[in-house]
């Protein structure tokens, strides 16, 4: 019997793989909203100060696929000169049950990050969006510059990270890593990242609940994906946006258990249960933006993973 073959983060890699992820989260999405499947709880286990183990089940069943994704959070892995998250996702094939690929559960979850937020980006942003600013300098803002600029031709970069020198490499980086020409800039502040940006993106690993990024920062129009925290009540984007913007969430009921400016503006009654608009409906055209301001808050489903990693297995097999 052949056994899984293994999918690494090399073979994840690419503007390719990455449009054939945003495609299949678009699909699931409008899937996940029609009631054809849903996302099961993650099961999150803590095992000392902010150290998590989580595993996280589901399936795609018009795609025939299930997967489980095992992933670790261990907060002083930085210092040991480790990253931060390691995992390992097995997806399997629910006529036959095997399992039919492991996939780098640490590279997955950045890709599919990215690709979520570029599949609110590419339903939200302005077709001429072509400004993005970065809060944050790690890991997922790697990811979400990748994924945004291949939805829209991003020509300038504006970063701003607590951390001077990192988000001097992020710039460096960002110089490399975008297939086209693009100004990638280091700001002393957030507000000065944010000013007149089309698309601006948070993804810190913030554990207060004191905003980042003020609403009146951000422009009139802009679209801002906001993806970082590292806990349910953790703010990285000022609440009171979501009161003036179209919100959308890629599910109510994952975002009221995870989402902090989304708990925090319910709380505040900026906004009710029913103004959140789940991802799904803007793909399958039950709301639209129209040039208006708009917010996504992402927390991560495991559907997400079983849809990315169908969706990378399939085009690392197209390439073998």
């Amino acid at each position: 019997m052949t056994g899984p073959v293994t999918v690494d983060a090399a073979q994840m890699a690419g503007t390719p793989q990455l449009v054939r992820v945003i495609d299949a989260l678009g699909e699931m999405f409008a899937d996940l909203v029609a009631g054809r499947t849903d996302s099961p709880a993650r099961t999150v286990i803590e095992h000392g100060p902010q150290r998590v183990l989580l595993v996280s089940p589901a399936v795609w069943e018009r795609r025939g696929v299930g997967s489980v994704k095992i992933t670790t959070l261990t907060p002083d892995n930085p210092g040991r000169g480790l990253p931060l998250i390691h995992g390992v996702v097995a997806l399997t094939d629910l006529t036959t049950g095997q399992i039919t690929a492991l996939l780098d559960g640490a590279e997955l979850t950045a890709v599919r990050t990215g690709a979520v937020a570029a599949l609110a980006t590419r339903w939200c942003a302005a077709e001429d969006a072509e400004d993005l600013a970065v809060i944050g300098a790690g890991v997922q803002a790697r990811s979400l510059v990748r994924a945004v600029a291949a939805v829209r031709r991003i020509r300038s970069v504006r970063v701003f990270s607590r951390t001077r020198d990192r988000a001097e490499q992020f710039a460096d980086w960002v110089r490399d890593a975008v297939p086209h020409p693009v100004h990638a800039s280091v700001c002393d502040s957030a507000k000065t990242a944010v000013a007149d940006a089309a698309i601006i993106c948070t993804a810190t690993s913030t554990s207060d609940n004191t905003p980042l990024v003020e609403a009146d920062w951000v422009a009139p129009g802009a679209h801002v994906n906001v993806i970082g925290g590292t806990h349910p009540d953790a703010i990285e984007l000022d609440p009171a946006l979501l009161a003036d913007a179209v919100a959308v969430v890629e599910d109510r009921t994952a975002a009221l258990d995870g989402a902090g400016e989304v708990r925090a503006a319910l709380a505040a009654g900026l906004l009710g249960v029913d103004d959140l608009h789940e991802l799904g409906t803007l793909v399958t055209g039950g709301v639209r933006v129209g040039g208006g301001t708009s917010v996504l808050r992402t927390v991560g489903m495991a559907i997400e993973d079983t849809a990315a990693a169908v969706a990378l297995h399939e085009g690392a097999a197209s390439v073998a």
